[in-house]
């Protein structure tokens, strides 16, 4: 099917080029025009901005950092909105449930169908087509779309209330935050009382405390401190937030992500938003005056 696709970063470009791998026709925007050519080099088409990919694809895609890109690709000025041909926009990227209600308002007034579809596994499901795909909107626009979602991971249907998506891609992600600083302390308790940490993690993962984080980050990016997992602590501080922000709002006691934000929250003030999110352990270790991993 034709496609048009906003936003080539590190997540967004192989979700693209799996796309066109597939046979999909992809017209494709980016501010940064060496992303944009790799893919027409590739086949891909070339747009000018997120109106000229909306005037060319009745189904536009988006993978965006920030809820600012987000509104201003989908409802600004030369946005998605003003599109001739345009007909649904599905976002990729995780802005929570009133962001995304909000987009759908503003979409609903131009006859453009809003449908949510944030993604969780990272760069490497990204280039190895196994997301989740949590989608949320028209179940008849769904069933349009799912073939192509297919190509780029696991579809979930979670159902047809605008920003219903967004809510599981939340909760998803807080607990991967969780994850990491737990056994980023877990592992700096054990560390400073003596013991090696990558027996703790072959330990950890063949019992009742494995995680995501013992299991994946740490062996790839943690104990060989190279902290290049491929997700940055900026965006995970941001979907933090945003979990929080949905929390309070519907009233839940939040005892652990109240504990969970402030850890982030130091992260970020430490190691800055451009850091990779494997990179929560260092203010930990350093508290604590132990360095986790590195060479013998």
């Amino acid at each position: 099917m034709d496609i048009g696709f906003i936003g080539l970063g590190n997540m967004g470009f192989p979700m693209a080029r799996r796309l066109i791998e597939a046979g999909h026709q992809l017209v494709v925007f980016d501010t940064r025009k060496e992303a944009v050519d790799k893919l027409v080099a590739r086949g891909a088409r070339p747009a000018a901005s997120p109106k000229d990919v909306a005037d060319q694809a009745e189904t536009v895609m988006a993978s965006l950092p920030s809820l600012q890109a987000s509104v201003a690709v989908a409802t600004g000025e030369n946005g998605v909105i003003e599109g001739k041909k345009v007909k649904r926009f599905v976002d990729l990227s995780t802005v929570g449930s009133q962001m995304a209600a909000r987009i759908h308002g503003l979409l609903a007034k131009r006859n453009i169908v809003q449908i949510d579809s944030p993604v969780s596994g990272g760069v490497a499901g990204a280039e190895k087509g196994t997301l989740a795909v949590m989608v949320s909107g028209p179940r008849a626009e769904f069933e349009i779309i799912k073939a192509a979602l297919d190509v780029i991971g696991k579809v979930f249907f979670i159902g047809e209330k605008p920003g219903s998506a967004q809510t599981m891609k939340l909760a998803n992600n807080f607990l991967s935050a969780t994850a990491i600083v737990a056994t980023s302390e877990a592992v700096v308790m054990g560390v400073k009382a003596g013991l090696d940490p990558a027996v703790m993690i072959d330990v950890i993962n063949a019992g009742s405390g494995m995680n995501t984080a013992s299991r994946d980050k740490f062996p790839r990016s943690v104990l060989p401190r190279s902290f290049d997992f491929g997700f940055a602590t900026g965006l995970m501080v941001k979907d933090v937030r945003l979990c929080l922000e949905e929390m309070k709002q519907l009233g839940l006691s939040m005892e652990v992500a109240d504990a969970v934000g402030r850890l982030w929250e130091t992260v970020i003030k430490d190691e800055g938003a451009e850091s990779d999110f494997t990179a929560a352990i260092k203010p930990i270790e350093k508290k604590a005056g132990v360095i986790v991993g590195g060479k013998k």
